[in-house]
């Protein structure tokens, strides 16, 4: 029986922010479940060796003149009389390249075909092992011409390796084209969007274990007077999470951290009901499901790595003061783990320009206009946290406003092309705001349970669910105000900082 994904995100969250290395080495079923579903039926037996052996996988897109730019990439793949492919290149930053502790792994290759086209339509994706192997017992042959060459020395998530590797370079690189040639790109977002919903899980999973980590600091170093006492010298001193400016700072760590993981799940949620939607023969709604996820998944990526591993620093560290630089806390190792989320699988700029013009504009708006109903139906329904809903529906205006905006820019530019500019401007910003919408609904669905339960809730319960009601209003008082901001910038945006010249920065 499959898990839910609700399930399967809610244990991964627990994984990857205990040691995300783990979740990281142990993804391949995720990749073998690609291969199962697009491959042949001998590509289909190769997915079920993945699993059933324990096979590590990769995923292959950047090369040394190929990054968010994949379409650049060089690697080329030649056909052989037996249907096999030799493919040849360099990849470069390939996360968990090559371990000792699987018996084999399966490399997912982006490559271009001897005669195929520019750009990423002209990309193949193939099937590539590091060693061969027996299709039907998967007793292990010969070694395959795929080797990593290096390491690469990192700021952060030193646990896991991230390699370069080189393909054909001695021995033939054998592989197997997946699908149909010039495919590869809508092939391998199926492992991306897989890779990017765990990317930000991780962000989001390292967020709450900062906070919990600074929570107990909080709570155990005295240091300083009671702030209303603070003329008096003589006064008892008392653990910090008393002093005001640090409440803060857990409040919004709480927020945050309470705000994304529930981003998190819902999006999981999401992903069931394409499932639920199938099963039931419901094409209509599992497509509109699909659009929904497809819109969801650059915000949990984007905005959940940016602001995680931002308040890791400007907050979770900071809880520490000094001691939190010094490697006697794990807080350091946290802020440099946390850096990468911002980067790979698509920075955060990609994740902006991704989120409006393939899920919002080339979708029609569609799936945006349901999660903006979903979210408007909440904050109209009234009951407790009135002035907090409105607030919300207040927020939600301007960023229909804010697309709006964007919107307006990219027709203009079938006329004007420097009007796109002014998109990419403010893309990211954007993608920001959708994020705090999205969480101040959630954790005012939580505050609204809250509230109700609060009554006759034991002692401990209680202050469990006080905190749920803290988070929620706090956020909304705190950073809800933001949007209105972030409109009046995207209104307001110009071409100026486009036509000045590159040695005037």
């Amino acid at each position: 029986m499959k898990v839910p994904a609700a399930v399967r995100w809610a244990i991964a969250e627990m994984v990857l922010g205990s040691n995300p290395a783990v979740h990281l080495y142990a993804s391949g079923y995720a990749f073998a479940h690609v291969a199962y579903v697009l491959g042949t039926e001998d590509q289909k037996q190769m997915a079920k060796l993945m699993v059933d052996r324990h096979w590590g996988a990769t995923m292959q897109l950047t090369e040394p003149d190929a990054g968010s730019d994949v379409g650049a990439g060089r690697s080329k793949a030649v056909q052989q009389a037996d249907g096999t492919w030799h493919i040849t290149g360099t990849k470069r930053y390939i996360t968990s390249g090559d371990a000792d502790f699987y018996e084999n792994v399966m490399h997912f290759v982006l490559a271009r075909r001897e005669g195929g086209g520019p750009g990423t339509k002209g990309l193949s994706l193939f099937l590539i092992p590091k060693f061969m192997f027996d299709l039907k017992t998967g007793d292990l042959g010969k070694r395959n011409g795929v080797f990593v060459t290096s390491l690469e020395s990192k700021m952060g998530l030193n646990v896991s390796a991230t390699c370069e590797v080189n393909l054909g370079e001695k021995e033939p690189a054998v592989g197997y084209l997946l699908g149909e040639v010039h495919q590869g790109i809508a092939q391998m977002f199926k492992i991306i969007e897989f890779a990017r919903m765990m990317v930000g899980t991780k962000a989001i999973a390292t967020l709450a274990a900062g906070y919990q980590q600074a929570l107990s600091y909080a709570k155990t170093r005295i240091q300083g007077g009671d702030m209303k006492v603070m003329n008096d010298k003589a006064s008892p001193r008392v653990t910090i999470i008393n002093h005001p400016d640090v409440r803060r700072s857990l409040m919004v760590q709480k927020s945050y951290s309470e705000g994304m993981r529930a981003l998190m799940l819902y999006t999981a949620s999401i992903q069931d009901q394409i499932e639920l939607a199938k099963v039931a023969g419901d094409e209509e709604k599992a497509k509109l499901m699909e659009a929904l996820n497809d819109l969801l998944l650059p915000v949990v990526k984007g905005y959940g790595s940016e602001k995680s591993w931002t308040l890791l620093g400007t907050e979770s560290l900071q809880t520490f003061g000094g001691a939190g630089f010094t490697q006697d806390w794990p807080i350091e190792q946290y802020v440099r783990d946390a850096k990468i989320d911002t980067l790979y699988e698509g920075t955060t700029a990609i994740q902006g320009l991704d989120f409006f013009f393939r899920k919002v504009v080339k979708d029609g708006g569609k799936a945006l206009g349901l999660l903006g109903k979903e979210i408007k139906t909440f904050a109209e329904s009234g009951g407790a946290h009135a002035q907090e809903k409105e607030a919300l529906l207040k927020a939600l205006d301007d960023l229909n406003g804010m697309v709006g905006v964007l919107v307006g820019h990219a027709m203009a530019s079938q006329e004007d092309a420097p009007e796109i500019y002014k998109v990419g401007l403010s893309t990211s910003r954007v993608l920001m705001a959708v994020g705090d919408i999205i969480t101040t609904w959630l954790l005012l669905r939580q505050a609204d349970i809250a509230a109700e339960r609060i009554g006759t809730a034991s002692a401990k319960d209680k202050d469990f669910y006080a905190g749920k009601i803290a988070s929620a209003q706090f956020f909304v008082a705190n950073y809800l105000p933001h949007i209105a901001a972030d409109r009046k910038i995207v209104e307001g945006a110009d071409n100026s900082i486009m036509e000045i010249s590159e040695s005037a920065f």
